[in-house]
């Protein structure tokens, strides 16, 4: 049975909510209607003409891409350009586009912790910080015996979270008061009568990525017709996000050994080196894509070689002066990967919450440069 595309944008966002791009992103839902009925998505590195054609072939009516391919504004589709002729196919074939790319670089378990992984990395953090999530702690007045439904409902959706540990809430009794007035349907007491109840008042800590849902089931679980809550900004230390990531691995390699895994890995024959060879690697840096910007961090934080791409001649002199080894992997490697990780975390989720939907992995991405 098909699920609505705004229930798989959903899924994409608990993994990398749109707040974590960068302001000159753009990412999420890109051709297409949120209540479109998809059954098959077709996840890709980039969106090509062979990638459409593929998706045609399989059926599927979703593409979600790493690269968004409305970037810039648009000011004409037209069907005599290789964009305009791009979009023209989509919308006929009523295949949905999604985007999501610096959003999914900087989130936990995105893209460059995929790629950490995969390297065996231990004891991994983030490589430069890109911001750090709000904290609220949200307060609701339930009477007695419907504590627990509220509980559930607002830590299944996101909130009282602290740690590895759920359901963190303290919860207080007091008498409540309310008149219903005339045109109300109260769920205790009479209309014109003031009404003294038995309540909890509920609070707990929700992030300000899950806050409107957590509202939304909330006040739907509710069962007065009028909930009565308060939300507080908190100054706690919420999440911190960031992009790249470094980490060690269980035992120092040759550099010769870590270079040969990296190629066999990434599936590369030929990788771009700068920088003094270290005797021996253990600790490993590394950003997805182009993230040669990021490599005085690396060395900042130790790390005995950082991994990236997309490295210009000048970015590979600093190297040296930072005394780092620069590998350059290529933006294609490091990031085509996507496609596996995203596969496997949309199948999990699929699978848990029952929806019927298949995902296929792209076999047509390639690298647009070719290295002989």
């Amino acid at each position: 049975m098909a699920v609505k595309c705004q229930t798989i944008i959903e899924v994409m966002e608990q993994l990398a909510p749109k707040s974590l791009a960068e302001q000159w992103d753009n990412v999420g839902l890109q051709i297409g209607h949120p209540r479109a009925d998809i059954q098959k998505v077709l996840v890709s590195l980039d969106l090509t003409e062979e990638v459409i054609q593929e998706a045609i072939a399989h059926g599927a009516n979703m593409i979600i891409t790493h690269h968004p391919f409305i970037f810039q504004p648009l000011k004409h589709i037209r069907w005599d350009l290789p964009t305009g002729r791009l979009i023209k196919e989509l919308i006929q074939h009523e295949i949905v586009l999604y985007a999501a790319h610096t959003n999914l670089d900087i989130a936990q378990q995105g893209l460059n912790d995929m790629l950490a992984q995969k390297l065996s990395l231990q004891n991994i953090e983030i490589l430069s910080q890109t911001g750090q999530e709000k904290l609220y702690k949200i307060v609701v007045f339930v009477p007695k015996g419907h504590e627990e439904q509220i509980r559930d409902v607002l830590s299944n959706k996101g909130a009282g979270w602290i740690g590895n540990y759920s359901h963190c809430t303290f919860q207080t009794p007091g008498t409540g008061t309310f008149k219903p007035l005339e045109g109300t349907n109260p769920f205790i007491g009479n209309i014109g009568k003031i009404e003294y109840t038995q309540e909890y008042r509920l609070e707990t800590i929700v992030p300000q990525s899950d806050l409107s849902k957590v509202i939304k089931a909330m006040i739907k679980a509710h069962p007065y017709e009028e909930v009565a809550y308060d939300i507080y900004p908190l100054e706690n230390q919420g999440k911190v996000f960031g992009i790249g990531r470094i980490g060690n691995l269980q035992q120092p390699i040759s550099y010769e050994d870590f270079l040969q895994s990296i190629k066999n890995i990434l599936n590369i024959n030929r990788l771009r080196l700068s920088g003094p060879i270290p005797s021996s690697i253990k600790r490993v840096a590394l950003c997805t894509g182009s993230g040669a910007q990021f490599m005085h961090q690396a060395a900042r934080q130790g790390g005995d070689v950082y991994i990236t791409g997309d490295v210009k001649y000048h970015e590979a002199q600093q190297a040296k002066d930072l005394g780092i080894c620069l590998i350059d992997a290529g933006h294609f490697a490091t990031e085509v990967i996507v496609i596996e990780g995203l596969k496997n975390y949309l199948d999990a989720a699929f699978i848990r919450d029952k929806r019927d939907v298949q995902v296929i992995s792209s076999k047509v991405n390639k690298d647009f440069f070719e290295w002989k």
